[in-house]
C-alpha cells in the first residue's frame, strides 16, 4: 500500500538524479514502519523475519523500483554483521542501522571475481595487534552513501581459495579509504573502493581469522532470495502495463491486443511470470536450508528468473512499440533493472554452471 500510495514513477525519477539518489526521508520512514528491523531476531531489536518476509517485501519494492539501499543496506549489509559479528559488535552496530541512522555496505567483489565468491586478492597483514588493509573492491552497492564497510580481506592463502578470507567493519571515513560513486545502468548507487594501507584494530575483525567464506556465501544467497522477489514485482508491473497497452492502442481501428501473434507473446510472457513466481517461492524455502540444497536452490531460481526477465522485458519493450524504450514511460526503467538484478550476484549463465556442478558433485 505504501509504495502503490507514496511512491510515484515521477517522483522516482526526480530522485535518481539528485546526489544521494534516492530519499532519506523515506528511509526514515522505513524504519518508522519497522522494515529496516525484518530480518533481525528481538533480542537484536528486530522482528524476527526470515527470507519469506524479505520476499514481500522486494515483491512490492520491484513493483516500485525503489532506489532505497535496502538490499545493500540491510539484506547485505546488516545481515551479515548480525551473522559474523561478536554480541559486543553487533550491539555498537546494528541497533542504528534498524534506527535508520546508520548505512552498511558489503565490499566483496572483485574487478577480476568474475561471481567466484572465494576469489580475494586484496590483503590484510597483521600489524600491530590489527591489521593493514591493501586492495581494490568494485562494485560496492550504496558504497558512497554507508558509513561502514564490511570488507573482505585474505589473511592467508592462494587468491581463490575459499579458506583464508577474513572480514573487518571499516568506517567509509577510515585513513587510507578512497571511495569512488557512480550511477548504474538502473539509477541505483555503486561504488569502487581503494585500499591504500588501511589499518584496523583487532575489533575491526568480524568472527575468526580466515572463516569468513561460509557467511559471505550464506548472504550472497539472501541477497538472491531478495533479488528474484524483486524480480517478480518488476515482471509483475510489465506486464500488467504491457496487457493494458494492448487493449487500449489501436491500429486498423482495433486494439492491437486482438491480433494474434501479440496474444501469443502475451501468453508467454504470463507462462515466465507464474513459472518465476514458482521459482521466488522455492528461493524463500530453501534460504536457510543446508549449504549445497540452499545454493542449488538459489542458483536455480536465479537462472530462472534472470531469463525469464530478460523475456518479460524484451517483449514488453517490443509490444509497447518505440514508446517502450522512452525514459518518460517505466517500461524502459523495469527492464534496466531486470536486466542489472540479472548480473547481480551472479548472472543466469553462471548459475547455470553452479547448479551443474552442485547436481553432479551431488
Amino acid at each position: 500500500k505504501y509504495v502503490e500510495r507514496d511512491y510515484e514513477f515521477s517522483t522516482r525519477q526526480e530522485l535518481a538524479v539528485t546526489d544521494l539518489g534516492y530519499s532519506e526521508e523515506n528511509w526514515q520512514q522505513f524504519a518508522e514502519l519497522g522494515w529496516l528491523g525484518v530480518p533481525f531476531t528481538e533480542e537484536q531489536g528486530g522482528f524476527g523475519g526470515g527470507a519469506t518476509e524479505l520476499m514481500v517485501l522486494f515483491e512490492a519494492f520491484g513493483k516500485a523500483l525503489l532506489l532505497e539501499p535496502y538490499l545493500a543496506n540491510v539484506v547485505l549489509g546488516g545481515q551479515l554483521l548480525a551473522r559474523a559479528g561478536s554480541n559486543q559488535q553487533i550491539e555498537q552496530v546494528l541497533p542504528a542501522v534498524i534506527a535508520g541512522e546508520i548505512k552498511l555496505a558489503v565490499a566483496h567483489s572483485e574487478a577480476q571475481s568474475r561471481y567466484q565468491l572465494s576469489r580475494v586478492a586484496c590483503t590484510a597483514v597483521a600489524k600491530g595487534g590489527g591489521y593493514q588493509l591493501n586492495g581494490h573492491k568494485a562494485l560496492v552497492l550504496n558504497g558512497q552513501n554507508a558509513d561502514y564497510l564490511l570488507i573482505t580481506a585474505r589473511t592467508n592463502g592462494a587468491v581463490d581459495d575459499s579458506e583464508g578470507i577474513s572480514l573487518f567493519l571499516v568506517p567509509v571515513n577510515a585513513a587510507g579509504v578512497t571511495v569512488r560513486g557512480y550511477r548504474t545502468v538502473d539509477a541505483l548507487q555503486a561504488a569502487d573502493v581503494q585500499l591504500d594501507g588501511v589499518e584496523v584494530s583487532g575489533n575491526a575483525l568480524l568472527g575468526n581469522p580466515g572463516d569468513a567464506y561460509a557467511d559471505i556465501e550464506w548472504v550472497t544467497d539472501q541477497g538472491i532470495a531478495a533479488l528474484c522477489a524483486e524480480a517478480l514485482g518488476c515482471m509483475e508491473s510489465l506486464q500488467s502495463a504491457t496487457l493494458e497497452y494492448l487493449q487500449t492502442r489501436k491500429q486498423f481501428d482495433v486494439a492491437i491486443g486482438k491480433f494474434q501473434s501479440l496474444q501469443h507473446a502475451a501468453v508467454d510472457m504470463f507462462m515466465a511470470l507464474s513459472q518465476s513466481r514458482s521459482m521466488v517461492y522455492l528461493a524463500a524455502n530453501k534460504a536457510d536450508a543446508e549449504p549445497s540444497e540452499r545454493r542449488a536452490a538459489l542458483s536455480a531460481a536465479k537462472n530462472f528468473v534472470g531469463r525469464a526477465g530478460r523475456l518479460i522485458g524484451q517483449s514488453a519493450v517490443q509490444l509497447h512499440g518505440g514508446v517502450g524504450v522512452s525514459d518518460e514511460l517505466d517500461v524502459s526503467h523495469y527492464f534496466k533493472r531486470l536486466t542489472a538484478i540479472n548480473t547481480w550476484l551472479g548472472d543466469d549463465h553462471h548459475h547455470l554452471g553452479q547448479y551443474s556442478d552442485i547436481m553432479l558433485d551431488g
